[in-house]
């Protein structure tokens, strides 16, 4: 089988590279007693690649060759034969179909994969007949993917929980290291590696610890880097303080704004009304976050007590109570019209008992005649009151029975007339 003509594959050993090995080997004639071995070229192999295996041949023109997988010769094995005087290859029960026995004896395996790791044994025939075999060993490295950084918890508690980073799938002959926040990672009693260093073990997470974590895999042929990790740590939420831009307000005015301000990001926030979930009216709106509560006209019914709540994936806390009062104008009617109704009734009852004491008098005078005196006077005539001309005006009737001169009472006739 000749090599292609066109270009190889990017991953495969240059067609120059192995034609210049193969004539090399051509031309070179060891030493008789030099150490029959194989080689291998590129001497580290990596999955994808072409590898040529090279045998050192002591006989100048051996009749010729013969590949066998493992490390004997056995029919059951062989890969290919060649015949030097006539170039003609035999393929074995174990060709695949990549291999090519080139007239120098270098065995040729395009595009290996690790299932082509082993032994291999050359056969030399020579031209008295004899044998000579030389034996090497293939190990094809696989190229590493990116390895991907998996969590056992990527969410955990601060200061609670304890998480374990694993780097990859686990393959042979790797070797690992971890960066944290594009540093090596910081000696602590709290970081611990496993003996092949895959493993990251972040004991009591805190939320200095969120990374990011980068981990590279390492093998003889291949380095390859993850993408950056980052752990979402979720602290205990501290309490939300709840404010208002107005905690006393008139019914139908407003707008009245609740704010509940949290100290962390990415929370959660929910309302509470009288201490159960608030169901919005159609009053109501929330702002994207749902951090602040608009009441837009201010109803009697949102008086209350009003909370709200903080929380994310590992914890929750509720505000103090915020009470909202609303007031009415019917209120301020209500008691206008109670006042004046007392002052109403008031002034009927000094009424009425101002008239109730004026009949009480108005009887008790209809009841008393009106008294009148007649007397003579030093001439002996009897006069009127009414007639005497310094009379005073109607006085009550007791200050009229009463005179001031006790000496009138000694005039006083018995017989008088006492007027209708």
């Amino acid at each position: 089988m000749e090599p292609p003509s066109g270009p190889a594959s990017r991953r495969h050993v240059p067609w120059s590279r192995l034609l210049l090995a193969v004539a090399l080997l051509t031309f070179w004639t060891p030493p008789t007693t030099a150490q029959l071995t194989v080689e291998t070229v590129p001497p580290l192999a990596a999955e994808g690649l072409d590898v040529l295996l090279l045998a050192r041949i002591v006989e100048k023109n051996p009749l010729g060759y013969a590949w066998y997988r493992g490390e004997r010769v056995d029919n059951a094995q062989l890969i290919a034969s060649y015949r030097v005087d006539n170039n003609a290859t035999t393929n074995g029960s174990v060709y695949s179909g990549r291999e090519t026995v080139y007239p120098n004896g270098t065995l040729l395996i395009r595009n290996v994969t690790q299932r082509d790791t082993g032994p291999y044994t050359q056969l030399v025939t020579k031209k008295n007949l004899q044998t000579e075999i030389q034996t090497g060993h293939l190990h094809v490295h696989p190229v590493l993917p990116s390895p991907v950084i998996t969590s056992n918890n990527s969410n955990p508690r601060e200061h609670e929980d304890t998480v374990v980073l694993t780097c990859g799938a686990e393959t042979q002959n790797t070797s690992y290291m971890w960066w944290i926040n594009s540093q090596s990672l910081p000696k602590g009693m709290r970081l611990e590696l496993s003996k092949d260093k895959r493993t990251l073990t972040v004991v009591a997470v805190t939320r200095n610890d969120t990374g990011p974590y980068v981990c590279e895999a390492r093998n003889p042929v291949s380095v390859s880097r993850s993408d950056p990790f980052t752990l979402d740590v979720l602290s205990p939420v501290a309490r939300p303080a709840l404010q208002a831009s107005n905690t006393t307000v008139t019914e139908r005015e407003g707008p009245v704004l609740l704010t509940c301000l949290a100290d962390e990001n990415g929370v959660s926030i929910h309302w509470f009304f009288k201490g159960q979930s608030l169901l919005l009216a159609e009053r109501m709106t929330l702002s994207s976050d749902k951090s602040t509560l608009t009441i837009d006209p201010v109803s009697r019914e949102d008086t209350g007590d009003y909370q709200c709540e903080a929380s994310n994936r590992g914890s929750s806390s509720r505000s103090e109570t915020l009470r909202l009062r609303v007031t009415w104008r019917e209120n301020s009617r209500a008691l206008g019209v109670g006042a004046i109704t007392g002052i109403v009734i008031g002034v009927l009852l000094v009424l009425t008992l101002l008239a109730v004491l004026g009949c009480f008098i108005f009887l008790h005078r209809g009841k008393w005649p009106p008294a009148s005196t007649s007397g003579r006077g030093p001439s002996g005539s009897s006069v009127s009151q009414a007639s005497l001309p310094d009379a005073r005006p109607p006085a009550p009737i007791y200050q009229e029975l009463v005179c001031p001169n006790t000496d009138v009472y000694c005039h006083i006739s018995h017989k008088a007339d006492v007027g209708p």
